[in-house]
């Protein structure tokens, strides 16, 4: 992602602290839960004391005045005390300080951070660009951190920007996240529904800041985050409502419907729960969910995502929904999931993605497109897939070369938005019937047609470097579907008891 040179020196600014506090034990996902109260508390404190309209967002016994009045010790007791009290607190400013505790044990660190690195800056003033820029550079930062685990919630940007560049969500959709990690899908989402707002009338325009977007985060941390990240871009009110809602999505279906739902759900394959299907199957584990609107019963969290996003989404809605390979060719509930997805939603695109993109290894991933139809008998919705593989002999690596939105351009224009009639096969993009799709065996749908050119070319092979990571990724992947196929017998062999 590219930041302006103002964003990149409060980054620095503040990412220049995160060692300090490495050696107290304090991770890069901590620091930057500690930052996101702080940088609430030190905004909130900002309008309450301008000019013009001051508005007082938390009560005065939690401001910002009482950290910077505080010495010593009792620092650390004013700041546990403001973090406990705004926890309790309703909308957006509960859900930042859901289960909040502070994690800088050493006073003098606490202070420095809130009197140097935080209360220095006029956050109110700098725009919801810079700081909001800023604040998504940090979560990058964290999430390409291998120690911090924040990299499973974290899609390369440069995916999310082309997914949204096709899907085109605009202020007349409603548009939601059911696996929402810090925000990306929903912050590039309203950044495209924004354009043009000079010329949107004023219920258009409060839609698109209280509106457009909602997202469930299962994890109260990465929920809190989505928050802050929502609202540093202007969308919501720090006095208002929480757009992230802490919750399990699989639970129920929340009777809610959307026209365009964008997710990379967590790549785990467990759930955490027991799912009874509308086949009245159980997959045991915890407790008992039971979901009707379920066409199959699966611990494979991905399948049960997918279902769930089937359900919330409303007529002529359209989804773009990020899923490991596994989801492509498993037998059972994976075969039940897509003949369904097949024959009633128009399942008309795949992006086969490559490997070395995410800060999870192991992952093959693809991104589905279907959008929903009105109901009907006899007659499939899904006429042709059309599959872009940008897999086959491509190479990327997190750092030395990451995907970048360039790479996508080929992707974004062979797509054709609206107009998928107009579609013209290349190399790299081939369409399959949906006769084609059901006659292959368990309709499965993991298609390849490139040939890999290092299986031949031995003299135009990838550096070392990129080798190792794919063999890396080529295991990891392996594993994964083994545990796939595993987590299947035993579900067939407990159904079978």
């Amino acid at each position: 992602m590219s930041t302006t040179p103002s964003s990149r020196r409060l980054v620095d600014k503040l990412w220049s602290y995160c060692d300090v506090l490495r050696d107290d034990g304090v991770g890069v996902l901590e620091y930057t839960e500690q930052l996101t109260y702080l940088l609430f508390l030190k905004m909130a404190h900002e309008r309450a004391t301008r000019p013009l309209k001051p508005q007082q967002i938390v009560p005065e016994e939690y401001s910002w005045q009482r950290l910077l009045d505080a010495q010593g010790t009792q620092l650390e007791v004013e700041y546990s005390k403001i973090l406990v009290g705004l926890a309790r607190q309703p909308g957006v400013i509960g859900t930042i300080f859901r289960k909040a505790q502070n994690r800088i044990q050493d006073a003098a660190k606490l202070k420095r951070l809130v009197v140097d690195l935080i209360d220095k800056e006029h956050w109110s003033s700098t725009g919801t660009d810079i700081k909001g820029d800023a604040y998504e550079e940090l979560l990058s930062r964290g999430a390409s951190d291998k120690g911090s685990g924040a990299g499973q919630y974290f899609t390369p940007r440069a995916l999310i920007q082309a997914i949204v560049d096709v899907i085109q969500p605009t202020v007349e959709d409603t548009v939601v996240d059911p696996a929402c990690g810090t925000g990306g899908f929903l912050l590039v989402a309203h950044d495209h529904a924004e354009q043009g707002s000079e010329s949107m009338t004023p219920t258009q325009r409060r839609k698109l800041q209280d509106d457009l977007v909602r997202g469930y985060e299962l994890v109260d941390g990465t929920a809190r985050l989505a928050a802050m990240n929502l609202l540093l871009h202007g969308m919501g009110t720090a006095d208002g409502g929480s757009l992230i809602e802490v919750r399990d999505s699989l639970i129920a279906d929340p009777g809610q419907r959307w026209s365009v739902v964008l997710s990379n759900p967590p790549f785990g394959k467990k759930s955490s729960l027991t799912m009874v299907g509308g086949d009245g199957r159980e997959v045991r584990e915890d407790r008992v969910i039971e979901r009707q609107d379920f066409v199959a019963t699966t611990s494979n969290k991905q399948l049960n995502f997918v279902q769930h996003i089937m359900t919330i989404l409303d007529t002529n809605g359209r989804a773009a929904v990020v899923l490991p390979d596994n989801v492509l060719f498993e037998g059972g509930a994976g075969e039940t999931i897509r003949r369904k997805l097949l024959a009633d939603f128009d399942l008309h695109t795949m992006l086969r993605l490559p490997t070395g993109i995410f800060y999870a290894q192991g992952v093959k991933a693809n991104v589905l497109f279907f959008d929903k139809k009105v109901a009907r008998a006899g007659t499939p919705w899904t006429e042709r897939l059309w599959v872009y593989d940008l897999r086959t002999n491509k190479h990327f690596t997190l750092k030395q070369n990451p995907l970048r939105r360039g790479d996508l351009d080929d992707f974004v224009t062979a797509y054709q938005p609206g107009q998928h009639g107009e579609r013209q096969e290349s190399e790299r993009w081939k369409s399959f019937t949906y006769d084609d799709l059901v006659a292959r065996d368990k309709a499965n749908l993991d298609i390849t047609w490139l040939r890999d050119e290092s299986l031949e070319d031995l003299d135009n092979l990838p550096s070392p470097d990129v080798l190792a990571r794919e063999i890396v990724e080529d295991l990891a992947a392996a594993l994964a579907e083994f545990e796939a196929v595993a987590t299947a017998l035993e579900e067939q062999l407990g159904q079978s008891q």
